[in-house]
């Protein structure tokens, strides 16, 4: 009896990295994933060798492959998700350089300063409908020209964090639009490498992947790439989409006015447009969406989950260890002590500013910190005090997508994060409106699937890929949200009296 064909949407994200395969209906039929550290080898640095993501494919490939339900010989397609706005850079034979300078690297805060000043805000903005922060591609490009020249002169390729394993696969240079957006080097609104900015950035067009949308068929799996991850020689590799544009397809925002969060690493809100509307000044991203014609509004909370794991591996060691003993997440226990804590964490308050920040503050500058403790201060108030300087953050960005004019009536919820129902009823009060689920909360690698099933021709479009995504049930706000506007203001308060302090200390320390 012939079998039904099968997707593989692999996402290649900071701490981990998930491959999930799908059937024709888009239900799951199998899931693997490895994990891994990235390093910071200085404060605000963050990077990780290509080759860790690579040995991590071919690990969840083959544990994915061993299972029962997925048989190689039923795979037709394979798309590609991953951590947006990296750098890796190859050589003549193919090989990664260095490590990966990745999307929460801070280190090029001077160099994109003075970016900004030589190129001027309003000709970015112009070029690509965005503005230059450091944790986008271009600033690293440079900040690696001026200190490791010996590096660009090597460089034969650059490309983002996903599309190296497409290399390793297929030996296919190639990125999509979605992805290609957050290089700050694509013209958005006419979906090609912007000549312009290239030119002003002094930057080889020559180094660029081809440009593809996400789900075209642009490469197939080598016998190199085969015998390494099991995957059958000559199955087809779509061009697949930046992790947040994935995400956007694996939950279903896919149409004018849906909107979404999703907690990982990161914290993202992201809505779809469908026409080119930049926001003033590049407030929040305009990016290309992963479906052809349409747009991304989005801004990013760089350490929303990444905070909770800092906390979770600093400071509750006994509770990993009770986790370990009950089988039962680590993070469960975490949540469940921070019930105890009552809204507001009487007067404690966290910002989450491990890497800086990008929306709504472009601060490399900033980082975590604990406000308001006193000698009742408890774990339980600390770790719900992260939670709640989590949803204050993310409620931030959601008040500007607000002021594009998108109209936010229900905001579905995504990622690790959306797991636990005390972080969504947070988020719901803070949002001040009514959130919801879908049936797979790791979009990113589930959006890559579906778009590998519309380029093997299983669904003509994306909109017929997503139509069995399912909303789980409402959350309506509660009446602890009437005190979140209180608490929202003294979570902003603290950035307002610290930012001056985190930009001269950052400045001062090197000297120190």
């Amino acid at each position: 009896m012939k079998r039904a064909p099968l997707c593989i949407g692999i996402d290649v994200g900071t701490s981990s990295l998930k491959a999930i395969a799908i059937d024709g209906t888009g239900g799951v039929v199998g899931t693997s994933s490895v994990e891994y550290q990235f390093e910071s080898p200085q404060p605000g640095w963050a990077q990780t060798h290509p080759d860790v993501w690579w040995h991590a494919t071919c690990e969840a490939l083959r544990a994915l492959l061993a299972q029962d339900s997925v048989r190689g010989g039923d795979i037709v397609s394979v798309g590609l998700a991953g951590q947006m706005h990296g750098l890796v850079i190859v050589d003549n034979n193919n090989q990664a350089i260095r490590p990966a300078l990745m999307w929460n690297d801070q280190r090029t805060a001077e160099v994109c300063t003075r970016a900004q000043r030589d190129i001027t805000a309003e000709k970015v903005w112009e070029f690509t409908g965005n503005r230059l922060l450091p944790g986008v591609t271009v600033p690293k490009f440079l900040w690696l020209k001026q200190h490791e020249p010996q590096t660009i002169r090597r460089a034969r390729h650059i490309m983002l964090p996903k599309d190296f394993i497409r290399l390793r696969l297929t030996g296919a240079t190639h990125t999509d639009m979605a992805d290609a957006s957050g290089t700050l080097l694509l013209d958005c609104q006419h979906r090609r490498w912007s000549t312009q900015m290239c030119q002003a950035c002094s930057i080889d067009v020559g180094l660029l992947p081809e440009l593809f949308e996400s789900t075209v068929p642009s490469s197939r799996v080598h016998g190199d790439g085969a015998a390494a991850t099991g995957l059958p020689i000559g199955t087809m590799v779509v061009a697949g989409a930046g992790d947040q544009a994935a995400q956007a397809i694996g939950t279903g925002i896919t149409t004018e006015g849906s909107i979404a969060c999703t907690i990982g690493t990161s914290g993202v809100i992201i809505a779809t447009t469908n026409r080119w509307r930049p926001t003033p000044g590049g407030v929040l991203h305009s990016f290309c969406h992963a479906i052809a014609n349409r747009w991304l509004v989005m801004g990013v909370t760089l350490s929303a989950g990444g905070s909770l794991r800092w906390w979770r591996d600093t400071a509750c060691a006994d509770l990993i260890e009770t986790a370990r003993t009950r089988r039962v997440d680590p993070y469960e226990l975490m949540i469940d002590e921070a019930r105890t804590a009552p809204l507001g964490c009487e007067g404690v308050t966290f910002l989450p500013y491990l890497s800086g920040e990008r929306a709504p503050h472009a601060d490399p500058y900033a980082r975590g910190s604990f406000l308001g403790i006193s000698n009742r201060t408890t774990r339980a108030h600390l770790t719900r005090a992260i939670l709640e300087g989590v949803a204050c953050s993310l409620g931030e960005v959601l008040d500007l997508v607000r002021t594009t004019g998108a109209q936010v009536d229900t905001v579905r919820l995504s990622g690790g994060g959306a797991r636990s129902a005390f972080w969504r009823q947070l988020l719901t009060d803070r949002f001040a409106t009514s959130t919801t689920t879908v049936d797979q909360l790791d979009g990113a690698a589930h959006g890559a699937a579906l778009l590998a099933g519309v380029g093997a021709g299983i669904w003509p479009d994306v909109d017929a890929a997503t139509a069995h995504i399912r909303q789980g049930p409402l959350v309506t706000i509660t009446s602890d949200a009437d005190r979140f506007p209180a608490i929202a203001l003294r979570y902003a308060d603290a950035y307002t009296s610290l930012a001056p302090w985190f930009t001269a200390h950052a400045l001062g320390g090197r000297n120190e």
